[in-house]
């Protein structure tokens, strides 16, 4: 049996934002990153709640690939907060360090309270980046700086109960920043329809995802100022979560996890350096002519085709049309074609590389992977995507 799980509530559009005034909560915890609150950013969130009478107190710690040490703190300025509703306003690292602090806070007093009913303090998560979708999913990525590993968190506990997707909040975004995300948002759909717990639910919404970044990402990252490049790649995100919150993902986030975690490549540009490589890896396409692919072949050239790369109904050239695709949209955006290009020592990756492809086949994103890999396979492949070849 399967199943297919519709949450958060998502308010979009201009003037979005104005749902926080309609707000009935005694008290919100805001979490947000220092940039937000020196750009006057946050001055969007506080003014609504100001607006609708609601209390609040602002936790502005959040880093980059959040820490556990960074959960920690969090959970000891809500309890002193004592909320009743957390907004987090920023990207996928603040919503995602959001998500922890609220869970395991929650876990915390349900230990302490066995004998008392424990509810979850309401969440509205307000994304500020393009990208991770992490307003709408059960995942969480918590890195641990010891041992320079981030790790996927997941639980349907962790779903915000609401969203609000506004574009006037990423115009400003560099264009840089715009490519790295904008091509995560593609890795999510992609690999959510080739999942091995794809549905005709995620296909759906991750073959709008996918349509949407290769029409308006070369848009929004040529003119920030797009508005409407800005709120379609905004929902795109946004759908792709939700796609693949339900059906998962692949060894391409596996690897990513790790490489991110090793050589603090950004998530998004880590994705999609390995994007092309993994299509050909889960693709298995035969030197020779044959009538037998794989469905996750098959599900490539579905892709390259709905997209206009090809015409062709043979798989094979339907595959080969996606990676070029990707190839082309990704050098269009100036992203690194391969890990060495991204500045990545041989020396240091070399002594590493087995050690990460260890860590990559336990990722909790590597089951629903449409090609079950070995480590072996997995080091093999790291190996090919540093050189290119």
């Amino acid at each position: 049996m399967d199943n297919f799980t519709v949450k958060p509530q998502i308010y979009f559009g201009a003037g979005s934002l104005e749902y926080l005034s309609t707000l009935k909560f005694k008290k919100a915890f805001v979490v947000t990153d220092p940039f937000m609150v020196k750009s006057g950013t946050i001055n969007k969130v506080t003014s609504m709640l100001e607006k609708g009478g609601i209390p609040y107190e602002v936790f502005s710690d959040i880093v980059p690939d959040p820490p556990i040490e960074l959960v920690a703190q969090g959970i000891k300025a809500m309890d002193k907060c004592n909320p009743d509703v957390m907004i987090t306003l920023g990207g996928g690292s603040a919503i995602d360090a959001s998500k922890a602090i609220r869970k395991f806070r929650t876990m915390v007093k349900k230990g302490l309270e066995p004998n008392s009913e424990v509810i979850d303090t309401a969440f509205i998560a307000i994304p500020t980046t393009s990208g991770t979708g992490s307003e709408v999913t059960s995942f969480s990525v918590i890195t641990d700086r010891v041992a320079n590993v981030k790790y996927p968190l997941v639980d349907e506990s962790m779903l915000p109960d609401a969203a609000i997707l506004d574009a006037d909040l990423v115009k400003s975004v560099p264009a840089g920043i715009t490519a790295d995300t904008g091509i995560d948002v593609l890795t999510h759909a992609i690999e959510a329809y080739v999942s091995t717990k794809a549905t005709d639910y995620t296909d759906a919404l991750a073959e709008k995802a996918i349509k949407t970044v290769f029409e308006y990402l070369p848009k929004a990252y040529k003119e920030g100022s797009d508005e409407e490049a800005r709120q379609k790649m905004h929902n795109a995100s946004c759908i792709a979560g939700l796609a693949f919150t339900n059906a998962s993902l692949g060894v391409n986030h596996s690897m990513a996890h790790i490489l991110g975690g090793k050589f603090h490549i950004p998530h998004g540009k880590a994705n999609a350096i390995l994007l092309p490589y993994v299509i050909e890896y889960n693709a298995q396409l035969k030197a020779t002519y044959t009538k037998e692919y794989t469905k996750a072949a098959e599900r490539y050239a579905e892709i390259a085709r709905f997209l206009g790369l090809t015409t062709s109904q043979n798989v094979k050239d339907g595959v080969k049309a996606l990676i070029a695709g990707v190839k082309n949209l990704t050098k269009h955006l100036r992203i690194p074609c391969n890990i060495k290009e991204a500045g990545i020592d041989q020396k240091e990756f070399n002594s590493l590389v087995k050690e990460m492809s260890e860590v990559a086949l336990k990722d909790g994103c590597t089951p629903t992977n449409p090609r079950v890999p070995t480590a072996q396979e997995l080091e093999d492949l790291f190996i090919k995507v540093y050189n290119g070849k």
